[in-house]
């Protein structure tokens, strides 16, 4: 059989082959990088897609690293992902002044009593080690004005905003040729994204991992059309394979946002421990809670939730919490206690059987969906 052909107008907005693209996973602001590193990025383009750099967690200069990493492996077009927490996107940040970094210790104690406490007693109570990394005090998310302007700069073909409105970098990213994307959970805020100017909104269902909103992925899709129109919509929440992308397809998305799965690929930057936790889990073993970052965001279950919500405190904002949970985690990793990690995850978990190569994954997402629009569909549905 010959190569697939599965093309929207995405595919010519991007200059991909297939409708796909990786999601913009970030990782800790401590310890290991995970998420979606330049591999992934590299292994999703390559196999026609578009692989998206989680550059949250990244300082500027390591972000720009990355970016000249996967310009180097790749022709194909990519993409960027930042947070824009909205406090943080109307401060003057592009000067980067002060030190790079500092002890995590010495953070914990600026953290409400209340929770500097409580780290504390948890970290005495199950004997976790001691608490001995640096903080990086340049990430993107704390400058994502400094890092907004080198993604301007190096001319990334997508920026995308995983979490704020980028209505404030348009005419520059245009300007310089690059395509601009905002991530939302419900009409309002695809509307307004919409209304911003950026070329494509991507509106994610309740059921995906990471930050996501109150609305079902087929309740909000067709309603998130509407109210981006003209502006083209992606799907994300609850994609894992074949079936997902020609639903999506069918509903009016021009293409998909696929986080959990590429997360369990190869060259997906989870942890072993995180990825055998997807592999573990079954459609009702995440839970969507504000313990990783402060907003609400889903993950795989683990007894880490149960810990938090014993201890009754109310979530730091973001992006404190974020330290505050990544201190956490990576005491648990160290100390080997699984029972107590898990990656963020989507309710498609339980589609996930095994890790294999992104562009496996991703190929074996476009056969499937080029199968049901043009054999599986037409031998079920008679249309007169």
């Amino acid at each position: 059989m010959g190569k697939r052909t599965l093309r929207t107008q995405l595919c010519d907005m991007l200059g991909i082959e297939y409708p796909i693209l990786s999601a913009g996973m970030g990782p800790s602001l401590v310890g290991e990088k995970t998420g979606a590193p330049v591999e992934l990025v590299v292994a999703v383009s390559e196999a026609g897609g578009l692989g998206v750099l989680g550059a949250s967690a990244y300082t500027v200069d390591e972000m720009l690293d990355a970016i000249r990493e996967i310009k180097k492996q790749t022709d194909k077009p990519f993409g960027v992902d930042l947070l824009l927490p909205g406090q943080i996107v109307s401060a003057g940040d592009a000067s980067g002044d002060g030190p790079d970094e500092m002890p995590l210790i010495d953070l914990l104690k600026t953290f409400p009593k209340t929770h500097y406490d409580w780290v504390m007693k948890t970290k005495e109570e199950m004997e976790l080690p001691d608490i001995d990394l640096m903080i990086g005090l340049k990430a993107t998310t704390l400058r994502p004005h400094a890092a907004v302007k080198v993604c301007i700069d190096e001319k990334v073909p997508l920026f995308c905003s995983g979490l704020g409105n980028p209505g404030f970098m348009i005419p520059d990213a245009h300007a310089a040729g690059i395509k601009v994307l905002g991530i939302a959970g419900n009409t309002k805020n695809v509307r307004r994204i919409a209304q911003s100017g950026a070329d494509l909104v991507v509106a994610q269902g309740h059921e995906g991992g990471g930050h996501t909103g109150r609305v079902g992925s087929l309740a909000l899709w067709p309603q998130a059309i509407d109210a981006a129109s003209p502006t083209p919509v992606l799907a994300a929440g609850g994609i894992g394979d074949g079936r997902g992308l020609a639903a999506a397809l069918a509903i009016g998305c021009t293409g998909v946002w696929v986080g959990t799965r590429f997360l369990a690929s190869n060259e997906g930057g989870a942890l072993d421990i995180q990825k055998d936790a997807i592999l573990k889990a079954t459609d009702e073993d995440t839970r969507r809670t504000y313990l990783y970052t402060g907003k609400t965001s889903r993950a795989t279950y683990n007894q880490f939730h149960d810990l938090w919500e014993a201890a009754d405190l109310e979530p730091l904002p973001f992006p404190i919490q974020v330290m505050l949970a990544s201190v956490m985690v990576e005491m648990f990793t160290k100390a080997d206690k699984k029972e107590f990690v898990g990656p963020f995850a989507g309710q498609v978990v339980g589609l996930i059987k095994e890790i294999k190569p992104a562009a496996e994954i991703l190929e074996d997402m476009v056969e499937e969906a080029a199968d049901i629009l043009s054999r599986k569909l037409p031998e079920r549905v008679t249309v007169g």
